[in-house]
């Protein structure tokens, strides 16, 4: 394991679209000391040929191509095990990073001496237009506060020399959270940067788009692999479905102050 390095996964199935723009926001961090492992899970649109273009012109990217769909837990567990750094960051391949993302949460981490971080993070839509919407949350957060609120899965950098790494469970969503569910009960303890340092690509076709099904995997988490009783389990959904009825209320006020503004 390399001192210092930073590794970061991103998976990526059908996003040439985004792909290109996300990469570039790795490759051009204030940090540079770094690997960016993209794991091509079967694409048959035009997205694999635009990160090979890229990987040409830097030594930093490494593609792998998979010869079967095998789903982002797969490929995030690939490049888990490749992962040659010293801390290990995820990004989704049609999410956009602060250019000073790793060199905060870097200088964050060891000023602190402390092994698991995040960071706010706002919403952009497909064009790429920043929304007015940011995710804050409780600043440290140990096991029942990730529960209830898991920071973004492209914020997340941990240190694998101090928690060592850490597989993502092979459920076809959130399993990202779940494996944040994992580090934390190594870590105890993860702490948010009260910066915007990563802005989230909201699609329609996304996995985690369908609201109602992400409550159905919720709740596999919190009953088949957390072991939480009924009363624990429902507690954590009606908390997880208020934020979210709460989240609409606030967009739909601020909306029409919008258009009382612009009468």
């Amino acid at each position: 394991m390399r001192e210092d390095i930073v590794s970061i996964i991103m998976p990526n199935y059908n996003t040439a679209e985004y792909v290109e723009n996300s990469i570039w926001s790795v490759l051009n961090q204030t940090y540079g000391n770094l690997e960016l492992i993209i794991v091509d899970d079967m694409s048959y649109d035009n997205s694999k040929n635009i990160i090979k273009k890229l990987a040409m012109t830097d030594s930093r990217i490494n593609l792998i191509c998979l010869d079967e769909n095998k789903g982002a837990a797969n490929a995030r567990n690939l490049g888990i095990d490749l992962a040659k750094g010293r801390y290990i960051a995820f990004i989704d391949s049609d999410d956009i990073w602060a250019f000073n993302k790793l060199e905060k949460q870097l200088k964050f981490m060891k000023d602190k001496k402390i092994s698991f971080v995040a960071s706010y993070y706002d919403y952009i839509d497909y064009t790429g237009k920043r929304l007015d919407r940011i995710v804050r949350g409780k600043i440290t957060r140990n096991y029942w506060d990730l529960l209830k609120d898991c920071p973004g899965n492209s914020t997340i950098i941990y240190d694998s020399q101090i928690l060592g790494k850490t597989f993502v469970p092979l459920i076809k969503k959130r399993n990202d959270y779940l494996m944040w569910i994992n580090v934390i009960k190594k870590a105890k303890l993860i702490y948010v940067i009260p910066d915007i340092l990563v802005h989230y690509r909201i699609r329609s076709n996304s996995l985690s788009y369908n609201k109602k099904d992400l409550i159905k995997y919720h709740w596999r988490i919190y009953r088949n692999y957390e072991k939480l009783n009924v009363f624990k389990s429902s507690y954590l959904i009606f908390h997880l479905v208020r934020k979210g009825v709460i989240r609409k209320l606030l967009m739909s006020i601020k909306q029409m102050f919008r258009l009382e503004r612009n009468k």
